[in-house]
């Protein structure tokens, strides 16, 4: 792991402070909630991407998509 410094305004702070000091959290430091925050965001930014990435291919296949769901429906139908 590296250190860095992070600039954060009081409000912010304290909230961390409480979450971390109150003994029910999972976090045993400040840098442990910052470390967790960082992954869980990353980790949310990751999906979105990867959902968008999805619709985008859904939208350019959307026809053929279609095409091949009432085929099968049909296929299905004879049976």
């Amino acid at each position: 792991m590296k250190t860095i410094a992070v600039t954060i305004d009081e409000a912010t702070l304290s909230k961390i402070d409480q979450l971390v000091g109150s003994g029910h959290s999972s976090w045993s430091s400040r840098s442990a909630f910052v470390r967790n925050a960082a992954q869980d965001l990353l980790a949310r930014l990751e999906r979105r991407a990867e959902e968008e990435r999805e619709r985008r291919i859904f939208r350019q296949s959307r026809r053929r998509l279609e095409k091949q769901a009432e085929a099968l429906v049909r296929e299905q139908a004879e049976l």
